[in-house]
C-alpha cells in the first residue's frame, strides 16, 4: 500500500477528476491525500476514501509537503497549470523541491500522470529499494 496524494489548480481539476475516475480500481486499497477542493471533487465522482487538507493557497501544498518531508509519501498527481500564475508559487516550488529531495516521484501532467499510474498498476513501482542506495546518509548530507 502506497501513499498518494493528488493536487490540481483550479483549471485542471475536471481532468483530475477525470483522471481518478479512469483509475479508481488502481488507487483502491492505497492511502490518499489531497488538498482541500480536488479532494472534494475527486470523492463527489468516487467511491474513493480520500485525507484532505487545506485548499493549496491556504497551506495545502505545504501539508503534503510535511509528509515529503518526512519520507511518508510515496507518489505525488499535481496537475498544474503553467498558464496561470498561482499566488502561492513559492509553496508549489517548495513542494516540487521536496519532491526531488527525497526522491518522491510527482507527475505535474496528465502524461507523466498515466506514466506513473500505469507503473502503480503493473506492481512495478519499486523505486524506492532503488532511490535509497543512491541517498547520502544524514550525516553526509
Amino acid at each position: 500500500m502506497l501513499n498518494i496524494a493528488f493536487i490540481s489548480h483550479d483549471r485542471k481539476k475536471d481532468e483530475m477528476v477525470n483522471f481518478v475516475i479512469a483509475y479508481e480500481y488502481v488507487f483502491q486499497g492505497h492511502t490518499l491525500y489531497s488538498t482541500g477542493t480536488t479532494g472534494s471533487r475527486i470523492m463527489a465522482a468516487t467511491s474513493l476514501d480520500i485525507h484532505r487538507f487545506q485548499s493549496g493557497p491556504l497551506g495545502g501544498d505545504q501539508q503534503i509537503g510535511a509528509l515529503v518531508a518526512e519520507n511518508e509519501m510515496d507518489l505525488i498527481i499535481f496537475l498544474r497549470d503553467p498558464l496561470m500564475a498561482q499566488p502561492h508559487e513559492p509553496d508549489i516550488i517548495a513542494l516540487l523541491r521536496l519532491c526531488d529531495v527525497q526522491g518522491i516521484p510527482v507527475a505535474t501532467n496528465i502524461a507523466t500522470a498515466e506514466l506513473l499510474v500505469r507503473a502503480l498498476e503493473r506492481g512495478d513501482f519499486a523505486w524506492r529499494e532503488l532511490t535509497d542506495k543512491y541517498k547520502p546518509g544524514v550525516d553526509e548530507a
